[in-house]
Formats: C-alpha cells, sequence, structure tokens
C-alpha cells in the first residue's frame, strides 16, 4: 500500500502528458491563446513605473518608479471613480446575484413542462440584446418625457414628476442595475438550474410526506444543493469588483449623470483616448494594473471566507 501511493506521488507531469496526450493536444488550442492574448501582455504592466516615450516605445521610457499611482492616489478622481466603481459593484452584487437564484427556485417549482418551457425562453430573450439596443432601449422608455416606463413610475409616485432617470446622477446606479438584471437574470439562472435538476425527486416525497411545505421545502432541500454553486460564482464576482462594464456605462454616461457614472475603465479610456491634450498611457497602465490588484486581494479574501464557512472554494 505505502509502496503504491509513493509510486504515485513521484510521478511527474511527464507521466501524465504521456498517458493522456489525447485531451492536451484537445486543450492546446485553449492553452496557446491564453498564454498569447492573456500572459503575454502582461509584460507590458511595466509601462505603469516608465515614463512613455513615444520615440523609444513601450519598453524605452525612463523608470520613474511609483510616480503614476501615487499621481492617481493624490489626484481628485480617484476618490470619484473608486466610489463609483464600489458602489455600482456593490449595488450589482447585493441586487443582481440573488435575482438569478430566486428565478431559478421559481422555475423549478412549475411542474408544468409547456410553462416551464415558455417560461424560461421569455426570460433568456434579453440576454441577446446588444448593450448598444439595450441603452437605446432605455433612451427612449426612460425618456424625461413621452418615455412609457418614466412616465408610468411618475404616476405611481415612484419617482418625481420633473425626474430625468438618465440625467440626474442619483438615478444613475439603479438604471444601470435594474437593466443589468433584466438583462442577464434569465440567463444567469440556467447554471443554478442546472444544479437543482440534481436533486433526487424522493427527497421532495419524503419531505411532502413529512409535512414539509413549499417554502420549508425550499430552504431544506434545493438551497443546500445551490450553495457550492453560489460559493463559486460569487467568489468570481468579487474577483472582478472593480471591473464594472465599460461598454453600458460608457453608452449611458453623458454631461448630466457624469459624476456618479465615472467609473475606473471609463477613466481608463479617457486617459488613452483624452479630447484634448497628449494620451497619458503610463498613467492608463497604472490605474489598470492597481485595479487587478485590488480584484486579486477581493478574490483570494472571499476565496478563503467561503472555504472557512461554506467548504467551497476555488482552490
Amino acid at each position: 500500500m505505502t509502496a503504491a501511493v509513493s509510486k504515485k506521488k513521484s510521478r511527474g507531469i511527464g507521466y501524465y502528458l504521456k498517458q493522456d496526450w489525447q485531451l492536451w493536444v484537445m486543450l492546446l488550442p485553449a492553452i496557446v491563446y491564453i498564454f498569447i492574448f492573456c500572459y503575454m501582455p502582461m509584460y507590458g504592466a511595466q509601462l505603469a513605473f516608465r515614463k512613455y516615450d513615444y520615440a523609444k516605445g513601450i519598453y524605452g521610457g525612463d523608470w520613474v518608479g511609483f510616480k503614476y499611482f501615487t499621481d492617481y492616489f493624490n489626484s481628485a478622481m480617484f476618490s470619484t471613480t473608486l466610489k463609483n466603481t464600489f458602489l455600482i459593484s456593490l449595488a450589482s452584487i447585493v441586487f443582481g446575484f440573488p435575482a438569478p437564484i430566486v428565478l431559478a427556485i421559481i422555475i423549478n417549482q412549475i411542474r408544468n413542462s409547456k410553462w416551464k418551457r415558455t417560461l424560461q425562453t421569455i426570460v433568456y430573450i434579453p440576454y441577446f440584446i446588444s448593450v448598444v439596443v439595450l441603452v437605446s432601449m432605455l433612451n427612449v422608455l426612460f425618456a424625461k418625457s413621452g418615455g412609457v416606463l418614466s412616465d408610468f413610475l411618475k404616476s405611481l409616485h415612484i419617482v418625481p414628476g420633473n425626474a430625468n432617470l438618465l440625467g440626474q446622477k442619483q438615478y444613475f446606479i439603479w438604471m444601470y442595475v435594474g437593466s443589468g438584471i433584466w438583462q442577464s437574470m434569465g440567463w444567469n439562472s440556467i447554471i443554478y438550474i442546472a444544479a437543482l435538476s440534481s436533486v433526487d425527486v424522493q427527497l421532495y416525497d419524503a419531505a411532502k410526506i413529512d409535512g414539509a411545505n413549499a417554502w420549508q421545502r425550499v430552504v431544506h432541500i434545493e438551497f443546500p444543493v445551490l450553495v457550492p454553486t453560489i460559493m463559486i460564482l460569487l467568489i468570481m464576482n468579487m474577483g472582478s469588483i472593480l471591473n464594472v462594464g465599460f461598454d453600458k456605462v460608457f453608452l449611458m454616461q453623458n454631461t448630466l449623470n457624469k459624476q456618479s457614472s465615472e467609473v475606473i475603465s471609463t477613466y481608463v479610456y479617457h486617459l488613452m483616448a483624452p479630447t484634448t491634450g497628449a494620451p497619458q498611457f503610463s498613467l492608463a497602465t497604472a490605474v489598470g494594473l492597481f485595479t487587478n490588484v485590488v480584484n486579486f486581494v477581493f478574490l483570494m479574501l472571499t476565496n478563503y471566507v467561503s472555504k472557512r464557512v461554506t467548504g467551497s472554494g476555488l482552490m
């Protein structure tokens, strides 16, 4: 027994490459893709520590250390972009993350297969709407005057009669998060529905015999099955907490709501493509590197807490 375990431990990567070479060949395109587009660009991160020189290129500028990090931390945009990014991400996680879980549980309660497929189709469709079309829909439906949904909210006195839902800074986060939930809730529920499909039907029958109602069956049967999946997806979401989607924010951004819509990703874009002056490549790289470091810290911290509390984690 001991000799067998020792032999198994002594096997190197060469053994597994030879043993499962067909699987490695299938995996090779993905490895090459990740190496070229994810790992090779990391070498360019040194631009965050150099003063960009157009004549010398990315790797030829003078070394300035943490100068651009300090410039960003001391700038007025640091607190603004960090606060806006955190608020949007936090609101997206607090309100957007549980939505597909609740939807998956609701769909799983439907026993009529025809109605179940119909509901799933309806809630999946918004995911296939492009961001450009989605923002265009928001501009039409929530226009200050004549917008169907904005007039409806005003008629119910949920928002003031003179509210500009797309132009006032206090409404930007809710418009962003709400439209995101509507668009992605159905698609994100697929993985939870798949997890619920693994529940043994006999558990439901046994619970009914014991007198458990629908809510008790959800709490004691379905939710425990979803916990490992929930924690994995939560860790992945926390690992990109500062990566608020650039495209949607940029398209929804205007001069009226910019105070609450200027996030780190749009700020980096404005540094790289300024309306006036030269592009600040080094500062933009420093801001991007800072974002990735913070995301990594949140990823590791959430993974650690998840493993300690639930026993589930990425590693």
